[in-house]
């Protein structure tokens, strides 16, 4: 019987479940009184993390990491956390915001709807990754969903931004609100794709709760599971520009190879100076059981590989 009286126990449930953390930056924001016990009606209280993986502290110590790698592994199946290390460290996403901004924008808008680019898509900075949007450019959101997820263009997340959100500072707060509710309390963003900005943070168990969020949305589902992606935008003269674009999963589009009895179904990459080399996947196991694997702050691209590797493994040792 769920009591909705009693649903501001709900963030106090998860804070205290993690609250056993030295390093752990979450707080407790709410209290209750005896008031809050009165309703008799209410015989039980699902609590917020009874279908979630719940950790404190680091879990497990047979890998072998770089000293700046943060690292989770989790068990959907049995809602087990099978390995952490450092998984409430603060941490810059990169690209991992992208699956905030799809959460937001699945749960916000329309598949079909199209999108029209303005200036605000435009990206200057050095090796970011675009397709090169121009204002008036248009395509419909899952269009630019498949080119958020696989390829990871940081102007297509910030034409999403402003036709779902109508500014993309609106968009953000979207964002912001949507990590509040599921929980993701050490997580705070300024963009919707993770271009490094002060004020723009997040955690190895946050980025579990997103991607785990995530994973409700079919079109989620799909899209991070393809290995290519072709399709035809329409430009500001109203040609049409096609545009092709491979998944950056590194077991996905076969540049390495996946542990022995493990399948890599997709996920979400992120890179940048400042937040080092980033993995989020969903995986499978020779029973078909799921498991989220995180990696965040990797030193390059072989040792981010090579630590996720070691870490999938672990399902089945």
């Amino acid at each position: 019987m769920r009591c909705t009286s009693k649903l501001i126990a709900i963030p106090v449930i998860l804070s205290v479940l993690l609250s056993g953390c030295a390093n752990s930056d979450y707080s407790l924001k709410y209290s209750l009184s005896s008031s809050d016990y009165s309703d008799k009606s209410c015989e039980v209280l699902e609590t917020f993390a009874s279908d979630l993986c719940v950790v404190g502290g680091n879990i497990g110590d047979s890998l072998t990491l770089t000293e700046k790698s943060c690292v989770g592994l989790f068990d959907l199946s049995k809602k087990e956390t099978m390995y952490a290390y450092n998984v409430h460290t603060q941490l810059d996403p990169a690209s991992l915001t992208k699956v905030m901004t799809a959460i937001v924008a699945l749960k916000n808008g329309s598949l079909d709807q199209t999108l029209i680019a303005d200036s605000d898509v435009l990206v200057t900075e050095d090796g970011a990754q675009k397709i090169n949007l121009s204002p008036g450019d248009s395509m419909t959101l899952e269009q630019a969903l498949h080119i958020l997820l696989i390829y990871s263009a940081n102007d297509v997340a910030l034409l999403i931004a402003k036709n779902i959100g109508g500014s993309v500072d609106a968009f953000v707060q979207m964002m912001n609100e949507e990590a509040q509710s599921i929980g993701a309390t050490n997580t705070h963003f300024m963009n919707p794709n993770g271009l490094t900005q002060d004020d723009h943070y997040t955690s190895v168990y946050d980025m579990y709760l997103m991607f785990n969020e995530a994973l409700n949305y079919d079109k989620f589902n799909e899209i991070i599971r393809m290995g290519a992606y072709t399709t035809q935008y329409y430009k500001s003269s109203g040609d049409l520009k096609e545009v092709s674009i491979n998944n950056t999963n590194g077991y996905v589009n076969g540049h390495y190879d996946m542990p022995a009895g493990i399948t890599v179904l997709g996920g979400k990459t992120g890179t940048t100076a400042a937040a080092g080399h980033c993995l989020i996947q969903l995986a499978t196991d020779t029973s078909g059981n799921e498991y989220i694997s995180v990696i965040m702050r990797a030193e390059d691209t072989e040792t981010l590989y090579t630590e996720m590797s070691s870490l999938l493994l672990q399902i089945t040792t």
